[in-house]
């Protein structure tokens, strides 16, 4: 694994985003000191020479789980939103393309990309070894996972080990489901009960899941559980569980770009634009502009996952 992020959930929360009563992201993007969009970044040539010639005249088609705020959400006007919408955006301004972004329930990403679907999937998609099988991955962010339980934390949860014979939940076909399994075992071998995982289709499934009394925790992301706890009821909804154990998240890794292995060309061209946005300060920028500097990653590493 890569070495671990420092997690700081104020940092990662844009204030003027809000959560709707129902859970689900709305609102506008915050205002940016630093106005990086894709009309604002620049062409590169020898990246944008790398992308299939079927992509310049067509465009790219982005499968994404949307909402997953801070990352993707739509805002007031029913417009994708965040930091992968921004990025991917301008990854493809590099390529001197477009992108379209089109929801996608995240277990099915795999399956639609193999379809021929999308071209590409963007949704805080964790680069594992067991992934790419699948897929080829140009990693853009170091994440990690973290618990949210109902505010005031009621069942007093200090950390997954502490979970042990409760129901914790997370979205299906994500890598918090092996987390989860991970620290299971581990209350077995003490001889104690196993954790129930309920694996649930979205975000807001899962999130709904703790305020109903369904599930003790959501293991999510941590981008997106600091963000939740902050945000969601204007605070009031949700608690962020910090363990002391774990302090910065558990089992930190890349999160990357999702390509069919097939795709090789587009892989090419991803990976060069990506490093491209680094090299030139508008990954910084856009990190910048959604709290989120914490969780840069240094290159585009491609399968940076051993």
């Amino acid at each position: 694994m890569s070495s671990i992020f420092k997690l700081t959930s104020a940092a990662l929360v844009a204030a003027s985003l809000l959560l709707a009563s129902g859970c689900s992201a709305t609102g506008s993007s915050p205002t940016a000191t630093a106005k990086t969009t894709a009309a604002a970044v620049s062409i590169d040539a020898k990246a944008a020479a790398l992308l299939p010639a079927s992509y310049k005249t067509k465009g790219l088609n982005a499968g994404s789980e949307i909402p997953y705020a801070p990352m993707e959400f739509y805002d007031g006007n029913n417009q994708p939103v965040g930091f992968e919408v921004d990025l991917l955006n301008a990854i493809a301004a590099k390529l001197g393309t477009t992108v379209k972004f089109e929801k996608q329930a995240f277990d099915s990403l795999i399956p639609s990309l193999q379809a021929g679907n999308h071209d590409l999937a963007v949704s805080s998609m964790s680069d594992t070894v067991d992934r790419q099988k699948a897929l080829d991955f140009v990693d853009y962010f170091q994440g990690g996972a973290s618990l949210i339980v109902s505010k005031g934390n009621p069942s007093q949860v200090t950390g997954l080990d502490a979970l042990c014979g409760q129901t914790v939940t997370t979205e299906s076909a994500s890598w918090e489901v092996d987390v989860i399994a991970a620290a299971s075992k581990v209350c077995v071998k003490a001889s104690k009960p196993a954790i129930k995982t309920l694996a649930l289709p979205s975000d807001v499934e899962a999130q709904n899941a703790v305020r109903a009394g369904n599930a003790v925790a959501y293991l999510s992301d941590s981008q997106a559980a600091a963000y939740t706890a902050k945000v969601a009821g204007s605070g009031k909804y949700f608690e962020l569980i910090v363990d002391p154990k774990a302090p910065n998240g558990y089992e930190s890794g890349l999160i990357g770009v999702g390509i069919l292995k097939a795709n090789s060309g587009l892989t090419a061209a991803v990976q060069a634009a990506v490093q491209s946005l680094i090299a030139d300060g508008s990954y910084k920028a856009l990190l910048n502009k959604w709290n989120l500097a914490s969780f840069a990653v240094a290159s585009a590493t491609l399968n940076g996952t051993k």
